[in-house]
């Protein structure tokens, strides 16, 4: 008889027959998913507010010391920082935390979230970009809300 071939991950060949096997697929840890996760919603956040930079006279109303309807300002600067910063923070503490306090955390975050994502709607110009964005962000955060409410447990 063969061994199995390195380098076949689907199939492997014996002298008789060809068996089929399947890919090893262990669970996620209940951390890992919900850090992966606001890795992603901290991406995508960050790249909508990137890109919003090419919206016609986006960098002219920047220069001019106003974005959306707001001035401009250290308390401007500080809010956006803490909005960026937040999913920031909470990959780390997903990986860190100990289970008890991280789903609770986890589930008030994405919560609060979930309002703050929905305000990108306002003002109804660009609505397919904006739109995009928010549905995807909402999706991460219902799978955020998803894994940390259905975290596994065991018998004490």
């Amino acid at each position: 008889m063969r061994e199995k071939s390195p380098v076949s991950a689907s199939t492997t060949t014996t002298s008789s027959a060809t068996t089929p096997t399947t890919l090893h697929d262990p669970p996620v840890p209940a951390r890992a998913k919900l850090a992966a996760a606001w890795t992603s919603m901290m991406f995508f956040y960050v790249y909508v507010d990137h890109l919003h930079l090419y919206k016609p006279g986006a960098v002219a109303d920047i220069l001019d010391g106003i974005v959306f309807t707001f001035d401009i300002s250290q308390t401007f600067a500080v809010t956006s920082l803490t909005l960026v910063g937040i999913p920031s923070v909470m990959v780390l503490l997903s990986m860190a935390l100990p289970a008890r306090a991280n789903r609770a955390l986890n589930l008030v975050v994405a919560s609060l979230y979930v309002p703050v994502t929905l305000f990108n709607l306002s003002g109804g110009e660009w609505l397919w970009f904006y739109g995009l964005g928010v549905t995807v962000e909402t999706a991460i955060l219902v799978f955020i809300l998803r894994s940390a409410w259905t975290w596994p447990r065991i018998a004490a």
